[in-house]
């Protein structure tokens, strides 16, 4: 490590993954990552500690007050010998706010007396909002607010080098660093913009140097070993809030324009708007340019004053599911799938009858290998290779194992070429486990700060300044002024926006291309919403793809996948188009029947996607993407 970075940031925690931890039992092994402990902290602590490094991680999942104690008994036995190097560790806390008394208190009271608000993923156009699981209460597991850089900030004030938390937004763990360093105002709402916009660029490792990349051979084949030595990214930052994005010399994949500009988007709803604890983050108006091999520029992020919520994501149990899967191969291969699938369901269902029970609460068939997922769109129903999987609910765990049964005895009794199951094992009932979301004031669950070994807890509050007419009130009730500026649009994107007719409206020919050939484009989710970001690789696209990419082309696309509603939002900066699709997972990540639940292959799809674009731009006419990975390449 020749040049190492004076912080170290790792993200753990998603939706999903809080889920998984609710289930586990907290304590030592069990509410905390316990890899960062065994496997990062402990291999690395010698360096750690030799080049004056600092770790803001949110290992600490349902349970930092255990994580730091894990650590700080891991760095005694490390530095026995010499006690001076032992780090100061901090814990921040208080987004648990179920298991503990008072705030579970102070959470039923807000819900009761409707000081709370449900969540919306589209703002007040959103008709689909999540809302509190209003008699379920004793089937919750976990209810978390998503906390912000204020007790990070606390922390490292009070000379912490080593930083677990629970549930904090993930760009916190770069922002607060970012404000600690530069003493940025938490009124200068630009700066804090631009730092939870690095934040949110790194906050998913390599998915910013080269990782689930659309161009991906440019990435797998990369110098020093492509994806087998892939190189998480690195944010310099400047005090104006501009940064570059790159990553360790000698590592695989790459940091281009592409790569960057796909994660920038990355699960985000409305791009204008991206509302966190700290700051209301606008990307619209950002700015990615390539300035060397493997460094981009990321300039202009704006931002505006935060609201007086905290989102709260929770987890209750709502039955029990289970999926079993078989191979089935020869000809019509998918048809023969989908008559396992109904004979077994039957069979199993006219068992329960008889047994007085009730039938399965939900049920997923899906034949993969056939392009299932990709429905009306597939091109591989002829296959004669398919995986069956079956995916059932039940509200005891009597009917799964009725199901569990089913699954073998098809190899005999029912079609020719079932070769074994798709896993390894006959599948065994785990909770169904839902996800909500609702939005609680700010004032009522204040940060939690336990530093090193000293007994106090700091209480901090994240911010909830609401400003008008650019000045807002410090913490000392005083008015301060805000620093708020505009970041004009270049003349280029200016022009592009302006522009109201098109290449294709003047040209005398037009051909039908994917939307590969001229856009980079990646998907996520929140909750049982997903987005699919589009960017343009040339400028003079962008015009092109507002007027001709719309919501409703998108919807009618993926009508199989989407129930809900598509928004389309447009992010001239950096020449992007965002949609935001609701009901579009099955209900989303942790109770998804779907085996794509979290909508990572939604971007893909909509890449291949048809329009008509001017001949005269010369992309290739039922191309895959290779002319325009080549492009890219040319430019690296």
């Amino acid at each position: 490590m020749d040049n190492p970075p004076q912080y170290i940031v790792a993200d753990y925690l998603a939706e999903v993954t809080m889920g998984i931890l609710a289930r586990q039992t907290k304590g030592s092994k069990g509410g905390y990552v316990t890899e960062f402990v065994e496997q990062v902290y402990t291999k690395n602590a010698t360096v750690i500690s030799k080049k004056n490094i600092k770790v803001i991680t949110n290992a600490g999942g349902l349970d930092p007050l255990a994580c730091k104690a894990a650590i700080e008994a891991a760095a005694a036995k490390i530095f026995a010998k010499d006690q001076s190097q032992i780090p100061i560790v901090a814990a921040v806390f208080g987004d648990d706010i179920w298991t503990d008394k008072t705030r579970r208190d102070a959470l039923e009271k807000a819900v009761s007396s409707n000081t709370s608000l449900p969540f919306g993923h589209l703002g007040s156009s959103d008709t689909n909002r999540e809302e509190w699981p209003k008699g379920r209460e004793k089937s919750i597991l976990s209810v978390n607010v998503y906390l912000g850089a204020a007790g990070i900030l606390q922390a490292l004030n009070s000379k912490a080098t080593i930083i677990v938390t629970g549930r904090v937004v993930d760009s916190a763990l770069v922002l607060a660093p970012l404000m600690h360093e530069f003493k940025w105002s938490p009124l200068n709402y630009n700066l804090l913009a631009a730092g939870s916009l690095a934040g949110h660029i790194i906050e998913c490792g390599c998915h910013t140097t080269g990782g689930n990349f659309t161009d991906w051979r440019l990435s797998a084949n990369s110098p020093n070993g492509g994806w087998s030595n892939m190189g998480y990214p690195i944010v310099e930052v400047e005090n104006d809030g501009s940064f570059i994005v790159t990553k360790p010399p000698r590592t695989g994949g790459l940091v281009s324009i592409g790569t960057v500009s796909e994660q920038m988007i990355y699960e985000v709803l409305d791009p204008a708007n991206y509302i966190l604890p700290d700051v209301v983050l606008d990307m619209t108006q950002v700015q990615i340019s390539q300035v060397g091999v493997d460094r981009v520029l990321v300039t202009g992020a704006r931002g505006k004053p935060p609201t007086p919520f905290l989102k709260t994501s929770g987890v209750f149990v709502d039955g029990f599911k289970m999926s079993g899967e078989l191979v089935i191969g020869g000809a019509e291969s998918v048809e023969k799938a989908k008559h396992v699938a109904d004979a077994i369901l039957k069979r199993v269902g006219g068992v329960l009858k008889k047994m007085g029970q009730e039938d399965f609460t939900d049920s997923n068939i899906e034949c993969l290998g056939s392009e299932h997922t990709y429905g009306p769109n597939s091109k591989a129903t002829r296959t004669r290779e398919t995986v069956l999987r079956i995916t059932v609910c039940h509200q005891s765990q009597i009917g799964l194992t009725l199901f569990a049964r089913e699954i073998p005895a098809a190899a005999t009794c029912m079609a020719p070429g079932i070769t074994g199951f798709g896993s390894s094992a006959r599948p065994s009932p785990s909770p169904n486990l839902r996800h909500f979301s609702i939005l609680v004031p700010k004032t009522l669950f204040p940060n939690l700060v336990s530093i090193g070994s000293g007994s106090d807890t700091i209480t901090v509050t994240d911010a909830v300044d609401l400003t008008g007419g650019g000045t807002g009130v410090s913490a000392s009730g005083k008015q301060a002024k805000v620093v708020n500026n505009s970041v004009p649009l270049p003349s280029v994107i200016n022009t592009a926006i302006a522009t109201t007719t098109t290449t294709s409206a003047t040209s005398k020919k037009m051909v039908r291309v994917r939307l590969i050939e001229l856009c980079y484009g990646r998907s996520g989710d929140k909750g049982d919403s997903a987005n699919i970001g589009l960017i343009a690789r040339e400028p003079k696209y962008y015009p092109h793809l507002v007027q001709t990419v719309t919501a409703d082309k998108v919807k009618s696309h993926m009508r199989h996948l989407i129930l809900g509603s598509v928004e389309r939002f447009e992010l001239p900066g950096a020449y992007g188009l965002n949609f935001v699709a609701t009901k579009a997972l099955g209900g989303g990540g942790l109770s998804s029947l779907r085996v794509d639940r979290q909508g990572k292959t939604y971007g893909q799809m909509l890449l291949q996607m048809k329009i008509e674009v001017p001949e005269s731009w010369g992309l290739v006419v039922g191309g895959g993407g290779t002319q325009a990975t080549n492009l890219e390449k040319s430019r690296l």
